[in-house]
């Protein structure tokens, strides 16, 4: 998902200062506050609460196990916040105004009559803001309830903790386990009253009385020795059963030798039930798995004992063949029903007499068979051929489950069904239900379109320079256009944005249009024949074609790009793309006076490349990218993300750059690119997590263009941003230590923070923490860093090359918050950055934190996006 963002700077100093002065006082209020003024008499405040002597593999689980934690601290105090909100709680006056509601409406009630329409409004209205009383009644004010209240210490909550404790030991292989809970209590005196005291606030009668008001648990663990797996055996009477476990042997997660754990235990019960139904065993269940454990022979061993029980006495478990499948291509509410009463392409004897059928439901489906699988529909819109390859079981073979669920994920992947269950039905040689053990099963793929025809419209705006810019996005998706499963998508953006023109000194407009046009094909498309088997990696061939045009006061700029790509799925979570042909042209119709000074200011002085986007430019390339992403679009597992991204452009120059047709003015580079891109999530907890990323990329010239290595300049790479390092505007952040300046108006040379810093080597980086904070409203504390340089001394920019012995100290680094409002189908992101380190400032001004308040350039960027940073 593509962020949108704008960054912009607090003015003036006077806030800054105001809002410091503020939250002293909120400080101070806080630590006035004691929670204890809240307890009842007999009742404790848990403090805190720790487990000690358990190994570290399994200290965060016991914590987990805990019935009762303290007040949570970090990032926010709750209790604090809470007890904030406790200072304008009055109960009574909530009450009261129940009431009042409750009078009020019962007025209105009887004013409205026999009126049903009133009556039904006025009891909606009467609900809601009953509701919103009780609330605050029951758990107190929006401040209360964005805190914690205290946690008032329970000793039946102890005595469960501890159960549960030895319970999980247990079940790890500390069969000897103990936990013991102690508490202690004590009494903290006030800090500011402490203060004010000097350190020597004596104890009164009132501090006596407040003793043992403060309750710390600590659960002291004794595990012992764990106990370890000596023999696996099996006993399985089923033969055909015995021999499929036999085989799977070596995948098996228990071995001698290990500690017994049930975790792992229950992991075999679910892989033998998978491997059996992976091998025709239809209505195999889990039920049937039980693992015996014998601690009885020697001490700290485990004699564990797999048994498979039969379904009954003399029976033994069937093993089930494919008769038919059938794949039903626009099945809908009504023959969905009908297939699983068998009754969608069979017509056996009815109640109308021998032969004359069951009443018919409309006119009978067309039944097309390819490759052994049956296709039936009222109409054949999908290629049956290329369906075929799309279903994974085939007549004659065993029931597979893995089979089963890729032909249930190649028909997703296609984006031509809502629904695409495979049932199966259990029949004897003859077709009828069966009722003797002839294991025969037939499949039936239910597939349910999706709508053929998809338009989508998204309104939104930036607001940068003062301006506020409206964009429109709208796509258009038509399915199946050629009858082949294809995906034709159509899409287009126009907007308009702010920025500020240096020439004329005011805001003024920018305005982008964009066109897309793509072809998605259910296979690859090439002159040789693949494997079936192929098909199972969802392969897809996409061509695509774009225009963008670009209109500013300084320029008027168009690109225009085809590719042709080759997609595959190695696994739900691990993509390939394959770009043999990319074609991009860069067109600049008109540049004004002034900027075209500017750019060629920038060459001379600086070595920017930035006069490069402003040329004729045609960039033939070839593009590959692994992408392996095991989260999902709201970042709420504890996931991996790596995408690694390699391009090689212009090698074919050479065979037209001196042909007697070619343009002169048109340039071509030859480059070689590569970009990595690692990220980590950790889940703490449900609603909290530790994430960190690392990028990198570096991309050079292969020959020189000009006497010069030089590349296309929408090929360097780019630090600072919403998506990089946020205390930084984007791709203003570099090069190395280099400090770029520029000249003003009355011929003074001061720093530049506004031009553009592209580099060949990229390294960056980010840590964050992201928390709950109320209800849909999410936060997160982070530090950035990261810095781009040149591969290659420059004369023109002494300090941008990378040397292994100084980068380190040239890593630009910024701090800041975040709050994120998470509607589930949309994440709305505000960051709020401060530089904390900028390696590109004079010797003396490094530490840019001592000086986020003192000029423009220094106070925090705020940075609104669509989407998590990483």
């Amino acid at each position: 998902m593509k962020s949108l963002f704008f960054v912009t700077k607090l003015g003036g100093r006077g806030p800054w200062r105001a809002a410091a002065a503020a939250l002293l006082v909120a400080a101070a209020a806080l630590a006035a506050c004691s929670p204890l003024k809240l307890l009842r008499p007999g009742q404790r405040l848990l403090s805190k609460m720790e487990v000690v002597g358990a190994d570290r593999a399994d200290q965060e689980r016991l914590v987990a196990l805990a019935q009762q934690k303290p007040n949570t601290r970090f990032p926010l105090p709750k209790l604090a916040i809470y007890l904030l909100g406790n200072r304008f709680y009055d109960s009574v006056r909530t009450r009261k105004q129940l009431a009042a509601i409750r009078q009020d409406f019962e007025k209105r009630r009887l004013a409205a009559g026999d009126d049903s329409a009133k009556l039904g409004q006025l009891l909606n209205r009467r609900e809601r803001k009953l509701n919103r009383k009780q609330l605050v009644l029951d758990k107190g004010n929006a401040i209360m309830r964005l805190g914690e209240a205290p946690v008032i210490y329970d000793t039946a909550s102890t005595r469960r903790s501890v159960e549960q404790m030895t319970t999980y030991l247990r079940s790890q292989g500390y069969f000897r386990a103990r936990v013991v809970a102690t508490d202690t209590s004590r009494y903290r005196h006030n800090p500011l009253l402490r203060l004010i005291a000097g350190g020597r606030a004596a104890k009164d009668s009132a501090d006596r009385a407040k003793l043992y008001r403060r309750v710390t648990v600590r659960y002291r663990v004794r595990q012992g020795a764990p106990f370890v797996l000596s023999q696996l055996t099996t006993a399985i009477p089923d033969s055909g059963v015995a021999a499929v476990v036999a085989r799977g042997q070596g995948a098996s997660l228990l071995h001698v030798g290990d500690r017994y754990n049930e975790d792992a235990i229950g992991q075999e019960r679910t892989r033998l039930e998978t491997l059996l139904k992976s091998n025709g065993y239809y209505d195999f269940r889990q039920a049937y798995i039980t693992l015996e454990a014998d601690t009885s022979y020697q001490a700290f061993t485990v004699r564990l004992r797999t048994q498979i029980a039969n379904p009954g006495p003399g029976l033994g478990h069937r093993v089930y063949t494919l008769r038919q499948v059938t794949v039903i291509t626009d099945a809908g509410a009504g023959r969905a029903l009908r297939v699983a009463v068998a009754d969608t392409l069979r017509r056996g004897p009815g109640r109308r007499g021998p032969g004359q059928g069951f009443p018919r439901r409309g006119p009978r489906p067309d039944t097309v068979v390819v490759d052994s699988v049956h296709f039936a529909a009222f109409r054949q819109r999908y290629s049956p051929r290329l369906l075929a390859g799309k279903v994974a079981v085939r007549p004659g073979q065993l029931y597979s489950l893995p089979r089963t669920q890729l032909t249930q994920r190649q028909f997703a992947n296609l984006d031509m069904f809502r629904f695409n269950p495979v049932t199966y039905r259990t029949v004897d040689a003859d077709g009828k239900p069966d009722s003797t053990a002839t294991g025969l099963l037939d499949a039936v793929v239910t597939a349910t379109p999706a709508p053929k025809f998809q338009e989508s419209t998204e309104f939104g705006g930036t607001y940068v320079a003062n301006l506020v810019g409206p964009f429109v996005n709208v796509r258009f998706k038509t399915r199946n256009p050629f009858g082949g499963a294809e995906v034709l998508e159509l899409s287009t953006r126009v907007g308009f944005e702010g920025q500020y023109n240096r020439a004329t000194a005011s805001p003024e407009y920018t305005t982008l249009f964009g066109a897309t046009a793509a072809l998605v094909l259910p296979q690859f498309l090439v002159p040789f024949r693949i494997g079936r088997d192929f098909s199972r990696y969802s392969p897809r061939t996409r061509f695509s074609l774009s225009d963008t045009y670009v209109s500013r006061p300084e320029y008027t700029r168009t690109n225009v790009e085809l590719t042709y790509d080759y997609i595959w799925q190695r696994s739900a979570f691990h993509q390939f793309v394959v770009s043999p042909v990319v074609q991009n042209v860069v067109n600049t119709t008109s540049i004004s006076d002034a900027f075209q000074q500017r750019l060629d200011t920038l060459r001379i002085r600086d070595g920017s490349p930035l006069y490069q986007s402003f040329r004729r430019i045609y960039e033939p390339s070839m593009a590959a990218s692994s992408l392996f992403n095991s989260n999902d679009f709201n970042e709420t597992r504890d996931a991996r993300y790596f995408r690694l991204f390699v391009e090689v452009g212009g090698l074919t120059r050479n065979l037209y750059r001196h042909a007697a047709w070619y343009d002169t003015a048109v340039a071509v580079y030859n480059f070689a690119k590569i970009t990595a891109d690692y990220r980590r999530y950790h889940k703490l907890s449900p609603n909290t997590f530790f994430v960190y990323r690392f990028n990198a990329g570096l991309v050079h010239a292969i020959t020189p263009t000009n006497g010069r290595y030089t590349v296309a300049y929408d090929k360097y790479v780019f630090a600072g941003g919403s998506n990089s390092v946020r205390a930084w505007k984007p791709r203003r952040l570099g090069i190395g230590g280099f400090s770029p300046t520029t000249t003003n108006a009355d011929g003074t040379v001061v720093r530049d923070y506004n031009s553009e810093q592209p580099g060949e080597l990229l390294l960056e980086g980010s840590i964050e923490y992201r928390f709950p904070v109320y209800s849909f409203v999410k936060g997160a504390l982070f530090t950035d860093y990261g810095n781009t340089w040149t591969v290659t001394a420059d004369p023109q920019r002494p300090g941008a090359q990378f040397r292994p012995g100084t980068f380190l100290k040239q890593f630009a680094v910024g701090s800041g918050v975040g709050v994120r409002l998470d509607f589930t189908f949309l994440i709305l992101r505000l960051d709020v950055a401060a530089k904390v380190y900028d390696p590109s400032a004079p010797a003396t001004e490094r530490w840019a934190i001592k000086r986020f308040y003192k000029d423009s350039e220094h106070e925090p960027a705020f940075n609104l996006g669509i989407g998590y940073p990483f």
